[in-house]
């Protein structure tokens, strides 16, 4: 599988987070497309679908639940790997029923981001 075909988007109302994250995927060869709010990537997806989601849960008008809950009602199979800096059992659990394929505590630890974000589409092949 060709990771140039391979596109992660990244929703968080942190431009410095979306710039940083944008940075460690794209070194990783993947394609990078950032969002700062949820009602903008939800747009987006009338045009077209990313492989992998990266969402943050906290976030002003619709947060990274709300983002959940939608996806599921639209019946998109996107993968979803929720990143917060605000880590509590309860919103653990509930990220994780509303489907997401991993948990991740910020700040991120780059190798643990890039191995949930195989394990959600599929192996990332190293570069060259």
């Amino acid at each position: 599988m060709s990771t140039a075909l391979l596109l992660i988007a990244v929703l968080d109302d942190d431009a410095f987070v979306c710039k940083a994250l944008q940075r460690l995927l794209r070194s990783a060869g993947l394609s990078v497309e950032t969002y700062s709010s949820g009602e903008t990537f939800l747009k987006s997806l009338a045009s077209h679908a990313p492989d992998c989601l990266v969402l943050d849960l906290h976030m002003p008008e619709l947060n990274g639940f709300d983002v959940q809950v939608e996806l599921q009602r639209m019946g998109a199979s996107i993968p979803v790997i929720v990143i917060t800096g605000h880590d509590t059992p309860e919103a653990r659990a509930r990220a994780l029923r509303n489907g997401a394929k991993a948990y991740i505590n910020k700040p991120v630890d780059d190798d643990v981001l890039l191995s949930a974000i195989s394990t959600a589409i599929g192996s990332i092949p190293s570069n060259p």
